[in-house]
């Protein structure tokens, strides 16, 4: 009896041997298999999805074999391994080993999108919505609810997102980059104001990101940054209008053919700077840190005006008698290619985004508090050409 039992425990043992051998064989061959693909494929990770979920898809699309040695080598090795969603890259000659590598690591397909100083809020939306790997959730709604959506009500979009270039991975959400956007502005914004310059006529940051926007209007030339905002913010010290083309042209919204006339001058609306003292009421573009940088760090000088020289420098004159002459010289006889700003580095890129306009009636534009100080502009003094 007691032979017949170590007899039939030998023989358990050697077949559990052989079992364990055989599964450990299968493991390593499901896993050795290379991937039955002849060109790179995406495997799209939705979110939620689980390795089992995914090992089976894998099979049933033909692209492995012994999909269940596959999910007992991940329940015994990897089961507190999480498998994060979204895309992953599969090679020719991949293993299935190398793909659990992949998965292991996180490795997942990343994009990006570009979101560019000078841009407004309509253009953000528009290069958003036409990127095909962000999830659409905001395409029927407007500003206001857009807002509300990321969590900001009441805040008026424009301006408030930082540009620059973002990377994500699919499933991500317009909601959750626009987030980003906002919390970097926010952030960038309130390191530039504590190092600002003690003398500057804000009394709160948005003051200074308003300015930061007609700064970053007025030219893409670094080293004028300063320049610009020095001439605004002397302007505003002594009473004088701001009298600065792009918010008269932010104020005329899709009106705007490329043009910009002396009834356009004359037309009454908050981002008229011919017409209305001090800063408008919004900001009228995104703005990079180095335009904020100068709106709160502004050059300091004697220079009142300044007129584009049509390569996309500027000439900046003390008096009204010497930028007259500028004008003369610059504007009254224009080159043929001749321009206000430098030349977009990706013009290809940036053409099809549609025109500036605050999309906003005047009426719910929301109000900016009195810069400090604010005399009344000197109603005597002539337009100046910017």
């Amino acid at each position: 009896m007691r032979r017949k039992f170590l007899l039939l425990l030998e023989t358990g043992l050697v077949l559990a041997g052989l079992l364990l051998g055989a599964s450990a064989w299968k493991i390593h061959s499901a896993l050795q298999q290379p991937l039955n693909i002849t060109q790179e494929e995406l495997l799209d990770v939705p979110n939620g999805t689980t390795p089992t979920g995914t090992l089976k898809r894998l099979e049933a699309d033909g692209l492995i074999r012994d999909a269940f040695w596959l999910r007992i080598y991940w329940r015994f090795n990897l089961a507190d391994q999480p498998l994060h969603s979204g895309e992953y890259r599969m090679v020719p000659g991949m293993t299935m080993e190398g793909l659990i590598g992949v998965w292991k690591r996180g490795e997942v397909v990343q994009y990006s999108v570009t979101l560019v100083e000078g841009w407004n809020f309509r253009q953000v939306r528009a290069a958003l919505a036409k990127d095909e790997k962000l999830q659409q959730t905001l395409t029927d709604l407007s500003d206001s609810q857009v807002m509300e959506r990321i969590g900001h009500p009441g805040i008026f979009p424009e301006g408030r997102f930082f540009p620059d270039t973002y990377r994500f991975v699919r499933g991500t959400s317009d909601v959750d980059l626009l987030k980003k956007a906002y919390d970097r502005l926010e952030d960038v914004l309130a390191k530039e104001w504590a190092q600002r310059s003690a003398d500057v006529p804000y009394t709160q940051p948005y003051q200074a990101l308003i300015m930061a926007s007609l700064v970053e209007k007025e030219t893409g030339v670094p080293q004028e940054r300063g320049q610009i905002a020095g001439v605004f913010v002397r302007r505003m010290r002594l009473g004088m209008l701001l009298q600065t083309d792009p918010t008269v042209i932010y104020g005329l919204g899709e009106r705007y053919t490329g043009k910009l006339t002396r009834a356009h001058l004359k037309e009454e609306n908050p981002y008229n700077t011919y017409l209305v003292p001090g800063l408008p009421p919004t900001p009228i573009a995104m703005v990079g840190r180095e335009a904020i940088h100068a709106a709160l760090n502004p050059t300091s000088g004697n220079s009142l005006y300044f007129v584009a020289r049509g390569d996309g420098s500027h000439v900046f004159s003390d008096d009204l008698e010497s930028h007259n002459n500028a004008v003369r010289e610059f504007q009254l006889k224009r080159r043929a290619d001749y321009r206000s700003s430098p030349a977009p580095a990706t013009p290809d890129e940036q053409a099809p985004i549609p025109a500036a306009s605050p999309d906003t009636a005047p009426e719910d534009v929301p109000q900016v508090p009195p810069q400090q100080p604010a005399p009344e502009p000197d109603a005597s003094e002539p337009p100046s050409s910017q």
